[in-house]
């Protein structure tokens, strides 16, 4: 195995826009859900009349349908990952906007379907505004405590963080919006980290795991975790995930 220093530079030299993980071919593995959500989304986005895909990323989860409908639009908070999603999506005719998922920019009851891939944060009530009456929500959302393994060997304990995102609460207030959930299902995925550039890679991506990450200041247990993987035992978490399938009434 390369050096710490020389896995830390490539890490932090590599481009984490997007929501594509390739750059971890070879150096960390996650199991995948069982339900297959980008062929389900695939399927629906196909029979849908106008769509809405929200927190996008750089738009890699849309862009792997082979049939988009008439209108379709995404949105995308973060400048980087909305500029990578107009340029993967736009020359297929999806419209992206950068703009936050707590206020859409659409008019009510645009969009029979409404879809998301780890959105930040469920807004139910925009959600709900934006669907028409029959339209459908149909998500994968990250669950409680995910990757909390990895977040908690530079964070410590976290209990009251463990408890959020859970998906009984997410139902609880998708039906206090006005949307019925007609299916809920959930699955618990192994994650195994082979190298420490992987380690940096994954923090410098998803940047709410460990706030103000920074090889520097997180060297001490940077060096712990690489002297334990170095001895061929990969670092294993698990990821939660649940797919949400509702309706406007």
């Amino acid at each position: 195995m390369r050096s710490f220093d020389d896995l830390v530079r490539e890490a932090e030299a590599a481009d984490v826009t997007g929501w594509g993980f390739d750059w971890l071919e070879g150096r960390a593995t996650e199991e995948r859900p069982p339900w297959g959500y980008a062929a389900r989304l695939a399927s629906r986005l196909a029979s849908a009349e106008c769509a809405l895909d929200i927190d996008t990323g750089g738009g890699e989860v849309v862009a792997e349908a082979s049939v988009l409908p008439a209108r379709m639009c995404a949105t995308e908070a973060w400048s980087p990952n909305a500029r990578r999603a107009q340029r993967v999506l736009g020359p297929q005719g999806v419209t992206v906007v950068e703009a936050d998922a707590d206020r859409l920019p659409f008019a009510d009851r645009t969009f029979d379907l409404v879809t998301a891939r780890h959105p930040v944060a469920p807004h139910w009530a925009e959600i709900h505004r934006v669907l028409r009456p029959g339209g459908r929500y149909f998500a994968q959302h990250v669950g409680p405590a995910s990757a909390f393994e990895l977040i908690e060997w530079f964070l410590g304990p976290l209990p009251e963080a463990r408890r959020g995102r859970d998906p009984e609460v997410e139902v609880a207030r998708a039906e206090e919006a006005g949307l019925r959930v007609d299916d809920l299902r959930t699955a618990r995925c192994r994650m195994e980290i082979h190298d420490i550039g992987a380690v940096v890679w994954l923090l410098r991506k998803c940047v709410w795991w460990v706030p103000d990450f920074s090889v520097e200041r997180h060297r001490d247990r940077l060096l712990a975790l690489d002297h334990r993987l170095r001895v061929g035992t990969p670092f294993v978490a698990h990821s939660t995930r649940h797919l949400i399938d509702a309706h406007r009434p």
